[in-house]
């Protein structure tokens, strides 16, 4: 689950990493008090959306000299001007797509006087099973690139979990920025901070960038990025109190509910799959045979009838779906489940596509029979690279 910049940040405050003071506002009426509160004499606007690239983002509503998603102001008037500007339009950026996002929230901050620009993030590393820093010098660039073409500007530094965090770790952090004097203390500070917020709120990524150096010689996270483990959600009311579902796919959000993993994309064949290794197979062979994958759509291992009815209807809710794709190997998910779970779906929604069903595994005759018997019009497949042809030629009208 991802938050916004001005909630992440005000977890990180109440672990006590130093921020700027802001105000989160939802109306550009509310924009003069914000900026009054504060006081100036700088001010930035920041639209609030789940994604990067904001400052060199352009709203589809606006000219194209227009500037971007994060501004500078300089009076109260500016900051009124420009929250009327990015209220209720679409920003577009490198990581929203052609599609843009409603900016529906702002975060007004004050400004800050900058001297150096770093780089750090927090997340889990699988290979190592422990919470690694990832730090660099060159901050506020785009840190993938930095990685391409300068890679020995990026470090790596791992917390023992059975140890916890050593202050050692945040003095090699420290040296691998080029922080000197009290400016180490500070890094020291700011990391074991950082890694106790990481652990206690099961955060899976933290990224600040840019951490920056002020003219005065503090640190101080200037932007903030957090994601959580989903699977922690539980535990954590605090957490989901604070998501924003106007910034997900409704689809995503229906299939929540049915604690199913469900990821949107961007193309024509609507799979439905057991397992998340299969699921990527299946993603992969569509691909192969020149068409993209519509979703990626997990209904794990012990689905019900329901559960696998659910999936099916928020596939077909998909207008850029022209074709589906079932794929199941039957261990602990039997065949004859996802048979029952697919006809059930099919008589209730109607079936306007192609469907190809392939079945394998525990109950596999059983799910194939029921699959026949149904008078449905569904392209049965032998295999993964059958049933990926057959869909492919379907969707394509052969």
């Amino acid at each position: 689950m991802n938050i916004h910049e001005y909630q992440a940040k005000a977890i990180l405050k109440s672990y006590g990493v130093p921020v700027s003071n802001g105000v989160a506002i939802f109306s550009a009426d509310e924009a003069k008090a914000a900026a009054e509160t504060l006081g100036g004499p700088l001010w930035v606007v920041k639209s609030q959306i789940h994604a990067g690239g904001r400052g060199k983002g352009k709203f589809k509503e606006l000219p194209a000299e227009a500037k971007g998603g994060v501004r500078l102001s300089k009076t109260v008037d500016e900051v009124i001007a420009n929250a009327k500007d990015m209220l209720g339009n679409t920003l577009v950026t490198v990581q929203t797509g052609p599609a843009g996002k409603q900016v529906n929230r702002l975060y007004i901050e004050d400004g800050s006087d900058i001297e150096r620009e770093l780089y750090l993030s927090a997340l889990v590393d699988r290979e190592t099973g422990s919470v690694a820093f990832i730090a660099s010098t060159e901050g506020g660039m785009d840190i993938e690139k930095v990685a391409h073409d300068t890679p020995e500007l990026i470090h790596t530094f791992h917390v023992d979990p059975a140890a916890g965090y050593q202050a050692y770790v945040g003095r090699n952090i420290a040296y691998a920025l080029k922080l000197k004097g009290d400016q180490v203390k500070q890094c020291v500070k700011i990391i074991g901070a950082i890694y106790q917020a990481f652990v206690e709120k099961d955060m899976s990524l933290l990224e600040i960038n840019p951490l920056i150096v002020t003219t005065e010689g503090n640190l101080k996270a200037l932007d903030a990025k957090v994601n959580f483990d989903s699977n922690a959600l539980y535990r954590h009311p605090e957490v989901v109190a604070l998501r924003d579902e106007t910034e997900e796919d409704p689809k995503e959000i229906e299939a929540s509910k049915y604690d199913l993993a469900y990821i949107a994309l961007e193309g024509t064949i609507g799979c439905m799959v057991n397992g998340a290794g299969l699921a990527m197979a299946t993603l992969d062979i569509i691909q192969l045979y020149g068409e993209s994958p519509a979703n990626f759509l997990d209904v794990g291992g012990g689905a019900s009838e329901e559960k696998v009815t659910s999936a099916f209807k928020i596939i077909t809710a998909d207008p850029n779906v022209k074709g589906i794709l079932v794929n199941i190997f039957g261990g602990i998910m039997k065949c004859d489940i996802i048979a029952k779970g697919v006809i059930a779906a099919v008589k209730t929604v109607g079936l306007q596509v192609p469907l190809v069903v392939r079945l394998t595994g525990t109950n596999e005759e059983l799910g194939k029979q029921i699959i026949r018997e149904s008078g449905l019009n569904v392209i049965p497949a032998d295999n993964l690279d059958d049933a990926a042809q057959k869909i492919v030629a379907a969707v394509r009208g052969a």
